[in-house]
């Protein structure tokens, strides 16, 4: 029954070095795991925080790109109402119709927005291009009458300078309207990365519980090993103490047999060798 009883001891220690292994194991990939899953936060937070600053810059150029359409509109106004009474001038002094270079200059600025936002082919951006300059040819061909006189001559100029502020303001609105669309991208671009990065990091943190708790569970397993091996030495221990005092019990009981031999001897007049002597002081008969 003891070697049974070692023989299992045995069993249970090798079970329990076995969880204890598997623990570790677990430990250490939970570990790894909540490493990477701070990592990829971190990132995520990166991330975001640069998104939240090209959102920062694309609305400041948003904001850009209305005050300066409002300085272009007032700049055109101006030099609309210029146009208007110098096409007023040339009704009474001339040939011209009313309206006709207000009309061809707002044709102007629409064909010349087209070109700036609108993706065509080169022939096409050619054409307008042609149309384009073909149509101020004619503007600067009627204002060209405009110019004998000296007031009208002055105040032509200052329509043309208001038109150049405006348009000059024009490209400033492309531009400014252009980095704002480039860091809008640039901010959904960040957003879309922290999305991932976030969605890698849940990921890493479902491995992380995952493996937390089944080294939970091989710790628990490792813990009632212990215990059944405690268990285990309580009864060998016990069960070898009692052997070995019946062993001694026997033990006793055959020296004090044989020392009664010689002590019956002796009385009969035998002599005594020195280990006859030992073993009667063993037995306390001498």
């Amino acid at each position: 029954m003891l070697n049974d009883l070692v023989d299992k001891r045995k069993t249970i220690l090798a079970e329990s070095e076995q969880h204890k292994n598997r623990r570790n194991e677990l430990n250490a990939l939970a570990s790894k795991c909540a490493r990477e899953r701070n990592e990829l936060n971190n990132q995520t937070r990166q991330f975001v925080e640069e998104a939240q600053k090209h959102k920062e810059l694309r609305d400041s150029s948003n904001k850009d790109v209305s005050d300066l359409k409002d300085q272009r509109n007032v700049l055109n106004e101006q030099a609309n109402v210029l146009f208007e009474e110098l096409e007023e001038y040339k009704k009474e002094h001339g040939n011209i119709k009313k309206g006709q270079v207000k009309d061809i200059q707002r044709q102007i600025e629409f064909l010349e927005f087209k070109q700036q936002t609108e993706a065509m082919s080169s022939d096409k951006e050619r054409e307008l291009v042609e149309k384009i300059k073909h149509m101020k040819s004619q503007v600067r061909e009627q204002e060209a009458e405009l110019e004998q006189n000296k007031e009208i001559r002055s105040k032509l100029q200052e329509a043309r300078d208001l038109r150049k502020q405006a348009s000059d303001l024009h490209i400033k609105v492309t531009e400014s309207a252009e980095l704002a669309q480039t860091h809008h991208d640039l901010m959904v671009d960040c957003y879309r990365k922290a999305d991932k990065s976030r969605e890698e990091a849940d990921a890493k943190h479902r491995a992380f519980v995952e493996a937390q708790e089944s080294a939970d569970a091989e710790h628990k397993a490792f813990i009632e090993c212990q215990k059944e091996l405690r268990d285990y030495d309580k009864v060998i221990s016990g069960m070898r103490t009692k052997t070995k005092k019946v062993k001694t019990v026997k033990e006793n009981k055959t020296v004090r047999l044989e020392a009664e031999k010689i002590f019956n001897s002796f009385k009969s007049g035998e002599k005594l060798t020195t280990d006859d002597l030992l073993l009667l002081q063993r037995s306390k008969l001498i």
